[in-house]
This record gives structure tokens, C-alpha cells and sequence, in this order.
């Protein structure tokens, strides 16, 4: 079986020099974070339901979770099971027992509306994983302070 670690969500940042949208994950219990490049699209689903801000029509993500509501199905957890040429792979694993693949950022998004739990295999988190010291913790408190000030619209082209 394969060993599985549990991820928070710490937010979207923009990685210059060309402002491409990052998930940043954290490891609950570990020191490791996972950095996953994602689109611009995806980048400001997450945001918005960070934020709480409510669009007038739904996005693809809100249609994805009424629909999941609305047929009465259970999503045990977001994984993200491999990491292959460099392009990350996940799965929605169903209250059923079954699993549908998906890509980490359209999971994720969907996880935040759920309250979804996400998890990483070990094998992924060593290979992408990175560690942070404790001298950089500081460093890491000016990114969550700066997220908390970042809007959604600084994610459209």
C-alpha cells in the first residue's frame, strides 16, 4: 500500500519572471511543501473560493461540486498519486471505492469547496517536495501575509 501524507492548501503565488500561477502545499505534519505550476484559470477558482467571493454564475469548479452534491456522491479525498515527466497526476477517490483521475489543480479547486481532505503519495514529496529550514519560517509568514492580500483578479492575463 502506498504511504500517503496529508496537505494543506497555503494559497496561489505568482512565480516571476513571467507570473505563472503556483499552488503551494504544505505538508500537515512534516516541513515539506509542494509547489505545482497550474493555469491561470484554475489559479483564480482557488483564490475565489479562498477568499469567499461569489461570482454572479458559477464557475466550472462550483458546477463540478453541485453536480457531486446534487448526484449524492462522496469524495473521500483529493490525492496526488504520481509525478511523471515532470506533469503531477491526481485522483478523486469516490465513497464507492472508485477513483477518477484529474488534473491536481481542477482537484484542489474542487477540494476547497468540499472541505475535501488532500493528500500526496511519500514517493511524490520526496521527488518535488521541498523542505524548508526553520530560518526561512519568517520568510514564509511574509508569503501568507501576502496572500491574504492578494486578489483574484491579479490571476487574469
Amino acid at each position: 500500500m502506498t504511504m500517503m501524507r496529508e496537505l494543506t492548501l497555503i494559497g496561489i503565488r505568482m512565480e516571476s519572471p513571467n507570473r505563472a500561477p503556483v499552488m503551494m502545499l504544505r505538508e500537515t505534519e512534516g516541513y515539506r511543501y509542494l509547489p505545482i505550476s497550474i493555469g491561470s484559470v484554475e489559479a483564480t477558482a482557488i483564490a475565489y473560493e479562498e477568499q469567499g467571493l461569489r461570482p454572479s454564475r458559477p464557475l466550472t469548479h462550483d458546477l463540478m461540486r453541485d453536480l457531486i452534491e446534487a448526484f449524492g456522491v462522496h469524495i473521500e479525498a483529493v490525492e496526488i498519486v504520481e509525478l511523471r515527466d515532470a506533469v503531477f497526476y491526481a485522483e478523486l477517490v469516490l465513497g464507492n471505492g472508485a477513483r477518477v483521475s484529474a488534473r491536481p489543480s481542477d482537484s484542489v479547486a474542487l477540494a476547497v469547496r468540499l472541505g475535501t481532505p488532500i493528500r500526496c503519495t511519500e514517493q511524490v514529496l520526496r521527488e518535488a517536495g521541498v523542505a524548508t529550514p526553520e530560518e526561512e519560517q519568517a520568510e514564509l509568514e511574509r508569503f501568507r501575509q501576502f496572500l491574504d492580500g492578494v486578489a483574484p483578479e491579479d490571476f487574469s492575463s
